[in-house]
């Protein structure tokens, strides 16, 4: 159960110098105001029957304010990249570049490069310069600027860098590797009671950070998907007996598949981790996809990455750098399935795989990604002139708020089977609720 405790946010101390910024502290007067700390966000905005309203739970609001823990003149920030590539990461550093130097006139910005390793000396490279001559046309591009890599560093080698090179404040752009690096580098800077300031903005295409209505790179992750998407449907329609089997991104959380599946509307079956599905039987998949022949003679498949894991015999066992589980090989394994089941009732399909999972992710954001990555970025850059630190960027109810990022690693976000996207995904299909199997704890149940 959370508490009002775990929504507080962390400062490095009182700030005693006056914001640079040309805001006001007086509503109506036509110039965007200062957010004082006290201004807060509920957690929810819906209450269940039996919820009790006095113990609602409140996000700080995030945005600029009127006093600085750290002097513009002398404060030197970092900025790190890791974990996947994703749409908009160029963008959030050039927005953060921009919005340190030209608003608050920070002049000293390093750049870490290839992830924490970076900020390892034993391994890393040294960090390069920032400043706007440097990521004026990033944005154009896809990837990162910076470089990137997985797995962990000592967080006391990374405190000892941040150190050595005088660094006041670092912006971390990751996932939920990164979220647990940049906590393991805030509690060691906590331990020695020293004042650097760890500030987050949360990036994956997989959309499953908590807190985070949506994440920068899922926009465009979802119009790359759809694309594909199209051209299975065109692949299918174009032979006799054709299924168009796509596999998309989505390890633990089936956020891109579903989300691709209602921007394509040409899709008959969508497979996601949070979902289990029986593969034989006549409830099971493969007589539902017989069924959908029969009657249609062609079909449409999305399967994320992390679907259909209890058909596999043995639990993953490999992992990447960051320690996450690489799940088997579902779009592979539904695909030999479908064509040996047809082939068994004499009915052979032409089925067309397509995997564009690297594809969706290394390209520049679209324009909606970019006016997020934006907004995310200059929100992180006053929480940490402020001296806010352990602390990620969320949006909730269309605002943005301080998330204190232990918060952020309680659990990943999922797709609630009950939830407003996966009814949607099921009208816009027409496939069964469940194919045989009962749906059990709902894993996208919410946090409260």
């Amino acid at each position: 159960m959370l508490t009002p405790d775990d929504f507080r946010v962390r400062t490095l101390g009182e700030p005693p110098i006056r914001s640079p910024l040309n805001f006001s502290t007086v509503s109506g007067d036509g110039i965007g105001n200062f957010i004082l700390d006290e201004t807060i966000v509920r957690a929810k905005i819906e209450l269940r029957p039996g919820d009790d309203p006095r113990e609602d739970l409140f996000f700080e609001k995030a945005g600029p304010r009127e006093r600085l823990f750290f002097d513009p003149a002398t404060t030197r920030a970092a900025i790190v990249t890791c974990g996947g590539l994703c749409p908009g990461t160029n963008n959030v550093i050039r927005a953060l570049v921009l919005g340190l130097h030209h608003r608050y006139g920070v002049r000293d910005i390093l750049g870490i490069r290839y992830g924490f390793e970076g900020l390892n000396p034993a391994v890393g490279l040294p960090p390069i310069r920032l400043d706007p001559d440097f990521v004026e046309f990033i944005h154009r591009r896809g990837g990162t600027a910076l470089g990137t890599s997985r797995g962990e560093q000592d967080a006391k080698t990374m405190v000892d860098f941040l150190r050595g090179e005088r660094i006041d404040i670092l912006f971390c752009i990751g996932g939920d590797g990164t979220h647990r690096g940049a906590h393991a580098i805030a509690e060691e800077i906590e331990r020695r009671k020293e004042r650097t300031g760890v500030v987050c903005v949360p990036k994956t295409i997989d959309n499953d950070i908590p807190f985070v209505r949506k994440s920068f790179g899922y926009s465009t992750a979802l119009e790359k998907a759809r694309e594909v998407i199209d051209c299975a449907h065109m692949e299918a329609k174009g032979a006799r007996s054709g299924i168009g089997l796509v596999k998309l991104m989505g390890r633990d959380a089936g956020f891109i598949a579903a989300g691709a599946t209602l921007a394509s509307q040409e899709v008959n079956f969508t497979l996601i981790p949070e979902v289990p599905f029986r593969l034989e039987g006549p409830d099971g998949f493969l007589a539902a996809l017989e069924k959908r022949m029969d009657a249609r003679g062609h079909a449409v498949i999305v399967v994320a990455e992390g679907a259909g894991q209890h058909l596999f015999d043995e639990e993953p066992v490999l992992r990447d750098k960051s320690g996450n589980v690489r799940p088997h090989d579902i779009g592979v394994s539904l695909k030999e399935s479908i064509v040996s089941h047809f082939a068994a009732i004499k009915k052979p399909v032409t089925l067309k795989y397509i995997d564009p999972s690297y594809i969706i992710r290394s390209v520049p954001a679209d324009a909606d990604d970019s006016v997020f990555c934006n907004a995310l970025a200059r929100h992180a850059a006053h929480a940490g002139m402020a001296g806010k630190t352990d602390v990620t960027i969320g949006y909730q109810h269309d605002i943005f708020v301080h998330v204190p990022i232990p918060l952020v690693l309680v659990r990943k976000k999922r797709v609630s089977p009950e939830g407003r996207m996966w009814v949607s995904v099921l009208e816009a299909t027409g496939q069964p609720a469940s194919f045989g199997l009962p749906m059990g704890e709902d894993p996208g149940a919410d946090l409260f």
